[in-house]
């Protein structure tokens, strides 16, 4: 939730969920959107490194399931290139 709120001063656009797909891919998980019946809008293959949305959720709604993901994905930021780790870190960054 404090995600959320840190990432209030991001825009919703399609820029932002494409830089959070890019570090995604940057850190080896593939994001995939396809039909199904997902609780949480959302399925962790951990050992495959896939993240499976449901295809159906709006913009915001990516963006949001996306931050949820995040924290509980084993992300090694020191292999990241500069911008994808300052995006990690502020997405992280616990709220003050």
């Amino acid at each position: 939730m404090q995600l959320k709120q840190e990432l209030c001063m991001m825009k919703y656009n399609t820029g932002t969920l494409e830089k959070i797909e890019k570090l995604m891919h940057e850190t080896g998980y593939v994001v995939r959107y396809e039909r199904g019946n997902f609780q949480s809008g959302y399925c962790i293959l951990e050992e495959k490194k896939v993240l499976v949305l449901n295809k159906f959720l709006p913009l915001e709604g990516r963006i949001n399931t996306l931050i949820d993901i995040i924290p509980q994905l084993k992300i090694e930021a020191d292999e990241l290139p500069p911008e994808s780790r300052k995006l990690l870190e502020n997405l992280l960054k616990p709220q003050a």
